[in-house]
């Protein structure tokens, strides 16, 4: 079963520009992202995928500087870029993170591939309602292929597999069901403002710029800390248009 993590990076943002290349501890978000992907058991590759606008560049010299493969592609057309990206290596899944989640769960990510390779199927749906930036996504890559061929609305080639949540019974899905642990859907561990950002640096600084320290254990720790928590409670997600 080959496997590939793909991380969706650019610099652009309308809210927080140059975001995924912001300090974090001792390291950058990118850094937080591509080492926590890189825990995941049974991944063949960890690749990011940015655009070819020049503002991007600096997201390819970071990876080439950390020996991490970088592709680059459309910069609105999301799914032509994972799409590009993944066909090269013809594997047989392909897990979607984005790099504003410098939390995301790899032992999640773990428990996910392992439902996939028990029941096999086009895409995993997790199951619990979880603070935003902890989940992955993961589809087999014939359903992504799907997709990019069926999916012609803006938010299909946005965010990537919208279109596979919008006609469900198109897809054979496996369901995981989350940790109790981290179904907290207040929190927020995301990044998309400088309040987001604020959150984000205060639990870096607490777990001593571990990069891979458990995501249950972040959603421990914000629980404890009310303060941290509410920094960026306020915040509204941009909705799908």
């Amino acid at each position: 079963m080959k496997t590939l993590i793909i991380i969706q990076a650019r610099m652009g943002s309308s809210r927080l520009p140059g975001k995924v290349l912001m300090p974090l501890g001792e390291a950058v978000v990118l850094d937080y992202v591509v080492s926590r992907c890189q825990q995941v058991k049974q991944v063949d590759e960890v690749i990011v995928a940015t655009s070819v606008l020049p503002q991007d560049d600096a997201i390819e010299s970071w990876c080439k500087q950390h020996r991490v493969p970088c592709f680059r592609g459309s910069e609105d057309d999301v799914l032509a870029r994972y799409y590009e990206c993944a066909k090269p290596y013809q594997p047989d899944y392909v897990i979607r993170v984005t790099a504003d989640c410098p939390f995301v769960d790899y032992e999640l990510a773990d428990q996910i591939i392992e439902a996939m390779k028990a029941e096999p199927s086009d895409i995993v749906i997790v199951e619990g309602d979880l603070p935003r930036g902890l989940v992955v996504e993961m589809v087999s890559f014939s359903a992504l292929e799907y997709i990019y061929h069926h999916g012609k609305e803006p938010r299909h080639r946005e965010h990537v597999t919208y279109y596979a949540y919008e006609f469900p019974d198109e897809f054979k899905r496996t369901l995981v069901q989350a940790p109790k642990a981290i179904q907290q859907p207040q929190l927020r561990i995301t990044l998309d403002t400088e309040e987001d950002y604020q959150l984000c640096a205060a639990v870096a600084n607490h777990f001593k710029e571990n990069k891979l320290i458990s995501s249950q254990k972040v959603v421990q720790f914000l629980l404890e800390h009310p303060d941290i928590a509410k920094l960026n409670a306020h915040v509204q997600q941009k909705p799908v248009i």
